[in-house]
């Protein structure tokens, strides 16, 4: 059996006393591979070297909208001339796309996700989307633009009609600890009712810890804990569970694993 941590931020410096060793027990376990996406100009360099080190290791290129106040005023071009480069290991554009919360920075937050759908359209580059309090912004975003390599919608914790609105525009929903807690009826109502094919799974380790781990660092061995969840959602065998997925992953990145 061999899983794929489809969003995982390895690079961040919770990892940095045991990131070796965490990987090494990873690949006893099965898990086969990481997409590592990033948040803004200051990890672009990181990622890439961390990822440059491990052949399992994948990224994505993006500003993450919470962080979109901390960017240089020319975070686009620098993007857009660094993605060009096409450095070995890139497989999307992101973590990009809106969050609504009201604590955070709004200005820009628009502008920045839509250059980054277009970069991701000219770069012939699936999208790792960050929606929170505003799915159906980004539904509309989406649907205005039509990103011919979809992507996936990171964290998803929505309803089943935006899941099913998300799959129609070829984007495949993130599938993470928010399935282990048994309040998140909505999203595991979804995740039942959804085909399987339209699901990935992610970790977003360090943080999105499981039910029973709140306040301890997440890491992608709990991937094995949400792969079991997910089968017992879906009443399918974890064996074909992680195949299908294992599989999706690969198809949505174009990876060769």
């Amino acid at each position: 059996m061999r899983l794929f941590d489809s969003h995982c931020h390895l690079d961040f410096p919770e990892f940095d006393p045991d990131r070796a060793a965490l990987l090494a027990e990873c690949r006893l376990r099965g898990i086969a591979g990481f997409i590592i996406p990033t948040i803004g100009a200051s990890n672009w360099r990181r990622v890439m070297a961390l990822a440059a080190s491990e052949p399992e290791l994948f990224f994505a290129l993006g500003v993450h909208p919470c962080f979109v106040a901390d960017q240089p005023e020319d975070v686009m071009a620098q993007l857009e001339t660094l993605a060009a480069e096409r450095p070995a290991g890139l497989v999307a554009i992101g973590e990009c796309g809106l969050d609504g919360r009201s604590h955070l920075v709004q200005e820009g937050q628009l502008a920045l996700f839509e250059a980054q759908v277009r970069l991701a359209m000219e770069m012939d580059l699936p999208l790792i989307v960050h929606s929170v309090r505003a799915n159906d912004d980004v539904l509309k975003i989406l649907r205005r633009n039509k990103p011919a390599r979809g992507g996936v919608i990171h964290a998803f914790s929505g309803s089943l009609h935006q899941a099913e609105r998300f799959w129609q525009l070829g984007f495949k929903l993130g599938i993470g600890g928010t399935i282990t807690y048994e309040r998140a009826n909505k999203t595991r109502e979804a995740v039942a009712a959804m085909p399987l094919e339209s699901l990935l799974l992610e970790t977003d380790s360090p943080d999105m810890p499981l039910s029973g781990a709140q306040g301890q660092r997440n890491s992608p061995l709990s991937l094995l804990k949400v792969l079991d969840e997910l089968a017992s959602i879906k009443r399918l065998p974890v064996e074909h569970v992680a195949r299908v997925l294992c599989e999706s992953t690969c198809h949505s990145f174009h990876l060769n694993k």
